[in-house]
């Protein structure tokens, strides 16, 4: 009996018309290494900060004519093949040059800001593999959002993070989304109604 190393198994290779048809049962997948991850829901607390920034930046970029804002529901092909799906993605203007209209199916290349909103089963590593994949992929910033801490790291590139923001600060989108910015305490303000 002979047994398989990592090395002799065979990884599938996702088409986008594969990926594109599975069932569509209110899950979100990504692949990783070949293999098809379910990314599974999230709670309200994190689908309400993702749609108080994702408003924000797409009012933004569009009034500005920067890119596209894109959701979690969009994914992005890997250089190595895996498709990732940030919380929020920013695609700017210049990367989508002689295009008329978005293709139906995945753009190459990881999003110009990547942002992840933690949800409570997302480990270091998943978060800390997620942003090294961005940033071989031509993401230049990342925000990572801690809804349960109520603050933001600030990454432009993978290896650590450039700032720490709280509640006093700003997101900035820097020379990524010049001009736009975003009170931090805005993404963790508790209901007033």
């Amino acid at each position: 009996m002979s047994i398989a190393t990592e090395s002799t198994l065979e990884k599938k290779v996702w088409t986008d018309e594969e990926f594109m048809a599975l069932p569509q049962d209110g899950h979100r997948y990504e692949i990783l290494n070949g293999e098809l991850i379910s990314m599974g829901n999230s709670g309200a607390l994190h689908g309400y900060i993702c749609t108080l920034l994702l408003a924000a930046l797409v009012n933004y970029s569009l009034s500005q004519k920067l890119g596209i804002v894109l959701d979690s529901s969009t994914a992005f092909k890997m250089k190595n093949g895996n498709r990732r799906s940030p919380d929020i993605s920013f695609f700017a203007k210049q990367r989508l040059q002689g295009m008329t209209e978005l293709p139906t199916g995945f753009l190459d290349g990881a999003p110009d800001l990547a942002v992840e909103v933690l949800s409570p089963g997302n480990t270091v590593e998943e978060i800390h593999n997620k942003l090294v994949e961005y940033f071989e992929n031509d993401t230049r910033l990342a925000w990572i959002i801690y809804p349960n801490e109520h603050f933001v790291l600030v990454y432009r590139s993978a290896e650590e993070p450039d700032r720490l923001l709280k509640s006093v600060d700003s997101l900035e989108g820097e020379e990524v989304i010049p001009g736009f910015s975003f009170p931090v305490a805005d993404l963790f303000q508790k209901l007033s109604f």
